[in-house]
């Protein structure tokens, strides 16, 4: 059964909000985000400021996928992180 936009969201939520807590991540965490983020930019019921958003998660999670250092990455964003997370709250 697929994932409504909504529980997208929720997973890709999720996923920022371990990379916030743990300040680590995997690479797979990362390719799960774009197939996420791929999707949801596909689906109507996504605002344009969402998408805004969701294109810098995309930025965000392939720039960690090719880092050499990938929990370092994460700790560069933690601004970030906190701002996306904060904007995925917002919406429910």
């Amino acid at each position: 059964m697929p994932l409504n936009h909504e529980h997208q969201m929720t997973v890709l939520k999720d996923i920022l909000t371990n990379h916030q807590c743990d300040c680590c991540g995997t690479i797979a965490e990362c390719e799960q985000m774009e197939r996420i983020i791929k999707s949801l930019m596909t689906n109507d019921n996504v605002a344009d400021d969402t998408r805004t958003m969701l294109n810098d998660v995309y930025y965000y999670s392939q720039s960690g996928k090719y880092s050499p250092d990938l929990d370092q990455h994460i700790s560069n964003h933690q601004n970030e992180l906190s701002q996306w997370i904060s904007g995925i709250d917002s919406l429910s």
